[in-house]
């Protein structure tokens, strides 16, 4: 990882640009402990080399003011425009005149040389220098500690009483430490920031990918509501579809009532003074019974084709599918279907009313229409049966008919929307959807066993009442 990390272009530049804002603060508080730092050595001037006090001060000053104009450029625009190399100046300054104060005082003899180790390990810490700077400013610092020395003339001395090898080899150690620590924190250093940078980067990706998931969610939401929208739109219109094609039937059953309303009316206006009371209350009793058999027509008709939501409730099964056989009963006498309905008494169903009605309505036209479809042999004639019965907290209604049967390879897409086994312009391929969602809504299931050329069974499971309901949620 650290490797993919080093390699990326991108994350270099942008910690090239990070170290340079950092490095600007850096070198203003390297530029702080010069300046207060090295006129503070007066102290140990006075007490080692107290004749020389005065002199070593005004060197001190001039290190101080070297590290005085440092500071005063990073007040300016030359702070984001300074070059890393600038620390070496405020590094080595104060060492140039350390190696001064050495050469004028004891040369390899004078315990200054201490001063040199603590300008490499304080400033390179505070300057956050790479391993090439400390590795150049270690190599400048022994060459002016040697040419002290050399200057001075204690060198052969020096090395005779072997003070010079131990003072070049503790600066050694420094410089190997200073060097080594330098690399090891400028990989710590771009490592973190690498972490730090993709993590951001990952951040802004999360944030971006985000937004784009809110803005599909919003277009989800709105597609969803749209289809819901259409989805009713289409369960509306199969339901008009539905209404016209029961409306023959409807018409038949609505008229006979009339015409016997009307004879009756009629009997009663050609009745002479002495038979009217006797019979008016016989007719008028005709009346109202025809009246209230064309009301029994009309209100599930009415119920039916009325679009509002019902809340589920619990029905009773034989009495749905009298209020269903209403809106079939014409076509099954049309077309010379036999109509067996074997419920088991008291059975109920936990369900939104119209909504089972038509889920009944539509699995028995589906069975009529396939009835219709099939030629029978001598001896076979059409016929669907209904057969009902409770197990547990279930109940189950088989609507079977023993028509033409779907094909194998059209089971498994049946109760997809628009899936249809009809001719073209026949259907839209929605009545079986709308069954199978409906069925589910009440918290139930709806199946299919079928042999091509024998029969069709459909197989609806229902809660029995709202206790088993509530056991089984609605999908």
């Amino acid at each position: 990882m650290e490797n993919r990390l080093s390699n990326s272009s991108e994350i270099q530049r942008a910690y090239a640009d990070y170290e340079r804002r950092i490095y600007a603060r850096h070198l203003e508080v390297g530029s702080y402990l010069v300046m207060v730092l090295m006129p503070a050595g007066v102290v140990l001037d006075y007490f080692v080399y107290p004749r020389h006090c005065a002199h070593f001060f005004a060197l001190r000053l001039l290190s101080t003011m070297v590290g005085g104009c440092i500071w005063i450029m990073l007040q300016t625009r030359l702070r984001n425009n300074l070059n890393r190399h600038v620390s070496l100046v405020l590094a080595l300054s104060p060492a140039l005149f350390i190696c001064w104060m050495i050469y004028e005082v004891d040369g390899a003899a004078s315990t200054y040389y201490a001063g040199l180790n603590l300008v490499l390990l304080s400033v390179a810490l505070v300057m956050r220098w790479s391993a090439d700077l400390s590795a150049s400013a270690s190599v400048l610092v022994i060459l002016m500690y040697l040419g002290a020395c050399y200057l001075h003339g204690s060198m052969k001395q020096a090395i005779h009483s072997g003070v010079l090898a131990n003072n070049l080899y503790f600066l050694s150690l420094t410089a190997i430490i200073v060097t080594i620590s330098g690399w090891i924190h400028q990989n710590l250093r771009f490592r973190e920031y690498a972490l730090n940078y993709q993590l951001d980067q990952n951040k802004r990706n999360l944030e971006a990918t985000n937004v784009k998931l809110s803005e599909q969610n919003t277009a989800l939401e709105r597609a969803n509501h749209e289809i819901r929208e259409a989805e009713a739109q289409l369960i509306q219109s199969e339901r008009m579809a539905t209404l016209g094609r029961l409306s023959v039937s409807l018409l038949h059953d609505i008229r006979n009532p009339l015409t016997f309303a009307k004879q009756a009316l009629f009997n009663l206006q050609n009745k002479s003074p002495a038979e009217l009371n006797p019979a008016v209350h016989k007719q008028l009793t005709a009346i109202e019974r025809g009246i209230e058999r064309v009301e029994g027509i009309i209100t599930p008709l009415y119920s039916f084709s009325h679009s509002a939501s019902h809340a589920a409730e619990l029905l009773d099964l034989a009495d749905v599918l009298t209020t269903a056989h209403v809106f079939v009963s014409y076509e099954l006498k049309d077309k010379n279907i036999a109509f067996e309905q074997h419920v088991t008494p008291g059975q109920t169903v936990f369900a939104n009313r119209n909504q089972f009605i038509s889920v009944l309505i539509n699995l028995v036209e589906n069975a009529i229409h396939a009835l219709d479809q099939k030629k029978f042999s001598a001896g076979e004639s059409p016929v669907i049966r209904i057969t009902g019965w409770m197990d547990g907290q279930r109940s189950f209604i088989a609507i079977r008919d023993n028509g033409s049967g779907i094909a194998p390879d059209q089971r498994d897409r049946l109760f997809k929307a628009f899936a249809t086994t009809k001719k073209p312009g026949v259907g839209l391929g929605l009545g079986l959807n709308i069954c199978y969602t409906n069925v589910q809504k009440a918290g139930g299931d709806l199946s299919v066993n079928t042999e091509l050329g024998q029969f069709c069974e459909f197989v609806i499971s229902l809660p029995v009442d709202g206790a088993a309901a509530n056991s089984t949620p609605a999908s």
